[in-house]
């Protein structure tokens, strides 16, 4: 009665034994049966109460409270753990990571999958966190594995060594948000390390840009400017980026590409005149990302603008969310319009929700066709040739 009770549901009968001759004789006494009842009967919770009633013992719920100790309610209990579980799963979907990264919600699938860790939302919870505060420093400005670790987990830099739960999370969710495999060898982890920027060196890691003119006297500046005034591209590297030394820009706007052959032909067309350029070279690196800080914290706009396929759409949103840059031409009616113009183009791949522009994706999904960046050169380039007329 006790257990039953304990369950927090409606009891009405309890069915007992199997029963001995003696228990079989008690239970008779108790309620005043004529006969010995089966060894396993059914006893009705209102006859019980009466007879305990009757022997000077109080309710049913004090005596067997006396007898074996306080009642749970474990229907509550249950109802508790559901909410827990229902308000970590909430959490960790509308995190601010996984709303403007919104290929990230494939792995948050997979988290709930995995269920709780050892039971515990509070565990799982502390894990999930970790991992997304690892997600939101990434990429990384070419630091080793333990020295990356150890900024970002508390001084821990074993936090993210391999087989640790963290490290696995991680690279789970880097690899959704690449659309490569999951790794599953040591080579392959660190190659998805290296993506992410963590373990690349100053030197290797680098930034194309273009009509950068920087003020100041700066490594920075100089490098810079003189690439600019000459009408050339500059390659930055993590190095130079990390170190600059005095250095300004105007507060003006700085447009972005995905793809080098558009600064190409931005250089081709404009010379020393390019408006300011950075090109990110696909998934943008630690260098391009700290440029782009570097440039916003002087009063910089920045304007990117990439290609309208799966993959294009997901460095868009990366981009979005690790820098303050806005959409350029990367709307449904810029993806339409280009489309009219280009009758011959594959397949957009694995779409993904564009966070700027809820009716992209939908819209490139229903006609299944990808908008190079190139093909809206023409486009881009009127942009910014308007844009060096007001400068």
């Amino acid at each position: 009665m006790h257990d039953r009770i304990s369950s927090g549901r409606p009891v009405t009968s309890v069915r007992l034994g199997p029963l001995d001759d003696d228990e079989r004789e008690a239970l008779a006494d108790l309620l005043g049966m004529d006969r010995l009842p089966d060894q396993r009967p059914t006893v009705r919770l209102t006859r019980l109460a009466d007879a305990v009633a009757e022997a000077g013992g109080g309710t049913v719920r004090d005596l067997v409270t006396q007898i074996i100790g306080p009642l749970d309610d474990r229907a509550a209990e249950r109802r508790r753990r559901d909410d827990e579980r229902t308000a970590l799963w909430s959490w960790l979907t509308t995190h601010d990571t996984i709303r403007t990264q919104p290929v990230l919600t494939d792995w948050t699938t997979y988290c709930r999958t995995q269920g709780l860790l050892a039971g515990s939302t509070t565990r799982t919870r502390d894990l999930l966190s970790a991992a997304l505060t690892v997600l939101a420093a990434l990429p990384a400005e070419g630091e080793p594995l333990p020295v990356f670790a150890a900024r970002v987990r508390h001084g821990d830099p074993h936090a993210l060594d391999d087989g640790t739960r963290l490290s696995a999370l991680v690279l789970r969710a880097l690899s959704t948000l690449y659309d490569t495999p999951v790794p599953d060898s040591s080579q392959a982890r660190r190659e998805l390390w290296s993506r992410a920027g963590v373990a690349d060196d100053d030197l290797s890691t680098t930034v194309l840009a273009a009509g950068l003119r920087l003020t100041g006297e700066g490594t920075l500046s100089r490098l810079a400017r003189i690439c600019a005034e000459a009408g050339q591209a500059v390659s930055l590297t993590l190095a130079q980026l990390r170190s600059p030394g005095e250095y300004g820009f105007p507060a003006r706007p700085v447009h972005i590409t995905e793809n080098p052959s558009v600064l190409a032909l931005a250089l081709r067309r404009f010379g020393a005149d390019c408006p300011p350029l950075v090109c990110t070279s696909g998934w943008p690196n630690g260098a391009a990302v700290r440029l782009l800080h570097l440039l916003a914290a002087e009063g910089a706009t920045l304007h990117y603008h990439g290609d309208f396929d799966g993959e294009g759409i997901r460095i868009a949103a990366h981009v979005m969310h690790k820098t303050p840059a806005v959409p350029w031409r990367m709307t449904t009616h810029d993806y339409l319009t280009a489309l009219a113009t280009t009758p011959q183009a594959p397949s957009p791949g694995r779409l993904t929700e564009a966070p700027w522009d809820p009716t992209l994706t939908p819209t490139m999904a229903t006609h299944d066709k990808a908008v190079m960046e190139e093909s809206m050169t023409d486009t881009l380039l009127q942009d910014l040739s308007r844009e060096r007329t007001h400068q």
